[in-house]
């Protein structure tokens, strides 16, 4: 991708010594007291995914004494860019974005946010070509590579339910974005690449707003479909559904494999019925922490973006006890 990525631990280093002493001036200060800071948090209010992001940029606004305000766009790109415009309008010090719209859509708004002196970062979907083009200012990215986590989720269920040719797959998801649709697309790929049979289905942006309007597109699906083997809904609030689409359809406990991405209350609980058996997690908690640190320390110190891989595991049946009392608690 051109730019150079950092390392978590590094990042939190980084923000424990210039948060305290770093500089004579700045002893014992917050680095982003004072800074205010706009944070797109992508879903709907209350969403299951984006309040988990939510809740990691409070807690960073909280240890950093920024101001923060929260906007909502309902996963609707076009939402995501007027959400910008307003927030550029109101000329804070900083604001996140989540990459949905894409680099070309979201470049002129970014290109006024410089001039401004505004800091941009992105969480959850990488804008490469802004990445590389405004990173040494601030542009940085906390989430994970799109197409890498779908091509991870794929291969990891392939190996462990050992699925092969013959078998059916459902990709739920939303291949027609920009750089968010590259983890369906990649899905499709790892399946069709082992021989499997994939149907794919769009997520209308009705359900990319409200999941549990879903049911009745995944229960016609499975009635005509019954030879599915395994159903992956690339959306964190479609996952966190699934018991109920299942359940809905008739599907007893691991009659199908369950899979999606991004942990939550409601998929936790889901593992452990038999429901879902493999969830991708990205960590959105990190993805809603780390961009206000990002803009922090760019505004006060001159640090260049981080670029910033969050995920990379997978929650299941044999680790969900571990993970599922922080799920309940909104940091997983």
């Amino acid at each position: 991708m051109g730019f150079r990525k950092a390392n978590v631990f590094l990042s939190f280093l980084a923000l424990l010594i210039f948060s305290t002493n770093a500089f004579a001036g700045t002893a014992l200060e917050q680095s982003g007291k004072g800074l205010k800071i706009w944070f797109d948090t992508g879903g709907p209010v209350g969403g299951t995914y984006n309040t988990i992001v939510q809740n990691g940029a409070q807690q960073a606004a909280t240890d950093l004494g920024c101001d923060i305000e929260f906007m909502y766009s309902d996963w609707s790109p076009q939402k995501m860019i007027e959400n910008f415009k307003k927030a550029l309008s109101a000329n804070p010090d900083g604001i996140v974005v989540m990459g949905h719209p894409g680099d070309d859509a979201f470049a002129p708004f970014v290109e006024e946010a410089a001039g401004k002196g505004i800091i941009v970062t992105a969480a959850d979907t990488e804008l490469p070509a802004l990445i590389e083009k405004y990173q040494s200012t601030g542009f940085g990215y906390a989430g994970v590579s799109n197409y890498a986590r779908g091509k991870a989720l794929a291969t990891e269920a392939i190996n462990r339910f050992g699925l092969k040719k013959g078998n059916k797959a459902l990709v739920w998801g939303l291949k027609s974005q920009p750089t968010r649709g590259l983890s369906s697309k990649a899905l499709i790929e790892t399946f069709e690449k082992a021989g499997l049979e994939v149907d794919y289905m769009e997520i209308t942006p009705e359900i990319d707003k409200d999941a549990s309007l879903g049911t009745p597109v995944i229960t016609a699906y499975l009635s005509s479909n019954p030879d599915c083997d395994i159903v992956v809904t690339d959306h964190g609030a479609l996952t966190a559904q699934l018991e109920n689409f299942f359940r809905a359809a008739g599907v007893k406990p691991d009659e199908i494999v369950g899979a999606g991405f991004s942990l939550s209350p409601a998929t936790a609980s889901a593992i452990k019925t038999g429901y879902v058996d493999l969830v991708g997690d990205g960590q959105p908690y990190l993805q809603g922490y780390l961009p206000v640190m990002q803009i922090a320390l760019s505004k006060r110190f001159g640090f260049s973006g981080l670029v910033i891989e969050t995920g990379g595991g997978f929650v299941h049946a044999d680790n969900v006890d571990l993970i599922a009392p922080l799920a309940k608690k909104g940091l997983r």
